[in-house]
């Protein structure tokens, strides 16, 4: 959710520079930007990390069931 709002941030400040001609802000604006798809990105390789490991998981149990009559967490 923070990359969305860092997103809109960053392009609001854009807007605001370029009507003011506040080259700072705009740069501002820029850098959080950039800083929201960062984190969209750090997100999304979190995601297909943990869902790498499910998958792992997931086959080593197949693989290897361990002793009857016990069960996994």
């Amino acid at each position: 959710m923070g990359e969305f709002i860092d997103k809109i941030k960053g392009r609001a400040k854009q807007t605001v520079g370029k009507l003011t001609g506040n080259k700072a802000r705009q740069a501002e604006g820029v850098a959080d930007e950039l800083k929201g798809a960062a984190k969209g990105a750090f997100e999304e390789v979190k995601a297909d990390v943990k869902r790498s490991l499910r998958e792992i998981e997931e086959r080593r149990q197949v693989d290897n069931p361990g002793p009857r009559g016990r069960t996994r967490p």
